[in-house]
């Protein structure tokens, strides 16, 4: 075994209590296969409680050495997990505390980047959790279609495209059903790319081709409904300007070790970031390992690397 000379013992960290439990559990049992065909004895670890002091006690139990975080959404990627995995004095993958909770937020995340001077959609929140009036926010992006999306959940749960005022108010709701926090976004109307961040180094582009306005959860997570064409068919200035801005956002939220910036490209071939996944899906659908691989790194090999970073993030405390 591969594991008590290089890691120790891995745990696997999946489930939790979000919405995107599910897609969690993928992505865990994927990193799981993956590390054990490579001569490996992951743990797997599903978290089912809510309670700190009983995900501690179950942490504590697997006698870890390092973590491997695979947990999306609430948990995940707002920072809890990173905190107790801290507390616990475990190294674990990806972002820290702080980066994760900025990232978590959309937005916060929008708020950071257009203060560096990053390109993303025109938009208004939401943090109170109470509804807005659909001519305030028409008075502020001034043209239909617009983009609402809870402003904490990830695989396009909770997001509606609003053509007509009467699709406002079933939006909203759905929106503000998953929290306080909405926003509200001009709808960029071009095509879909992903820029994956790997060891502070941007992976080729992908750009999803989907039957849907917006890569949507059917289009994300449904066999057929979506192709992906990998790198992207972009001239290499426009590859490297993505690539560009997509670092800059990984770096002004503190990322480490990798994440996912989502993008759209208008029909004057302007980028504008959506948001960035701190901790993107490992599934058989999942985007960042295809940027990966383009770029030659084996599903095992991003692993590795990964559980590589978080070790040298414990040497340096």
């Amino acid at each position: 075994m591969k594991s008590a000379s290089r890691f120790g013992r891995i745990g696997v960290l999946m489930g939790g209590y979000s919405s995107e439990r599910q897609i969690s559990l993928k992505s865990g049992q994927g990193v799981c296969a993956a590390l054990t065909d490579a001569g490996y004895a992951p743990v797997a670890i599903d978290i089912i409680a809510r309670d700190k002091e009983k995900i501690l006690e179950q942490i504590g139990q697997a006698a870890i050495d390092i973590a491997f975080i695979a947990l999306h959404g609430r948990l995940g990627e707002d920072g809890v997990v990173q905190t107790i995995m801290e507390e616990m004095d475990i190294p674990y993958t990806g972002s820290g505390i702080h980066a994760s909770q900025k990232a978590f937020n959309k937005t916060h995340t929008q708020k950071i980047l257009k203060a560096q001077g990053l390109p993303v959609p025109a938009h208004t929140c939401i943090t109170d959790g109470k509804e807005k009036d659909f001519k305030e926010v028409f008075a502020l992006l001034k043209k239909l279609p617009f983009v609402v999306k809870a402003a904490c959940e990830g695989s396009s749960l909770g997001i509606s495209l609003v053509r007509h005022p009467s699709q406002w108010e079933a939006a909203l709701r759905d929106a503000l059903s998953f929290g306080p926090y909405v926003i509200i976004e001009k709808y960029i109307k071009g095509r879909e790319l992903t820029a994956g961040i790997f060891d502070q180094e941007p992976l080729p582009l992908v750009e999803v081709k989907t039957r849907s306005p917006f890569f949507d959860f059917t289009s994300k997570y449904q066999k057929g409904m979506s192709e992906y064409e990998v790198p992207a068919v972009l001239t290499p200035e426009l590859t490297k300007k993505i690539q560009k801005a997509s670092l800059a956002a990984h770096h002004a939220l503190d990322c480490e070790g990798f994440s996912r910036v989502d993008l759209r490209l208008d029909e004057n071939n302007c980028p504008y970031i959506l948001e960035v996944n701190t901790i993107p899906g490992f599934t058989e659908f999942s985007l960042f390992p295809k940027a990966a691989k383009a770029a030659g790194y084996s599903f095992v090999a991003v692993c590795e690397k990964l559980l590589e970073l978080a070790n040298g993030k414990k040497v340096q405390r």
